[in-house]
């Protein structure tokens, strides 16, 4: 693989990897303000309805604010890992052609001694 393509997988692998690692982040800071400030109990008149565990508690929630934890939490493990993944795969190709690049050496102070 040419050094071109194989910086440009680097260069996509972190695009995503980054990202992904800071809407988790902030998803944990928005998990555990809403750990601090949501009551602890339903409470039908203000539409908090939707339970959800964090750390072992259970808070109330509206549709609304449970669906934009859920979306920022799904959404940045899946940037997270197609992050991942492309490094994985950076990473496969990198070593690969260092191995090659090491082998040639080698062929070559073969040849010469």
């Amino acid at each position: 693989m040419k050094t071109q393509q194989l910086s440009t997988l680097r260069f996509f692998s972190l695009l995503f990897i980054l990202p992904g690692l800071a809407g988790l982040i902030v998803s944990a800071m928005v998990s555990t303000r809403y750990l601090d400030s949501m009551p602890r109990q339903a409470i039908p008149q203000e539409l908090r309805m939707i339970p959800r565990n964090i750390h072992g508690v259970v808070i109330y929630q509206t549709k609304a604010e449970d669906e934009k934890l859920t979306l920022m939490e799904d959404s940045s493990v899946g940037i997270f890992l197609i992050g991942f993944a492309l490094g994985c795969v950076y990473l496969r190709k990198w070593g690969i052609e260092q191995a090659i690049g090491a082998g040639a050496d080698d062929a070559y102070t073969n040849e010469s001694a």
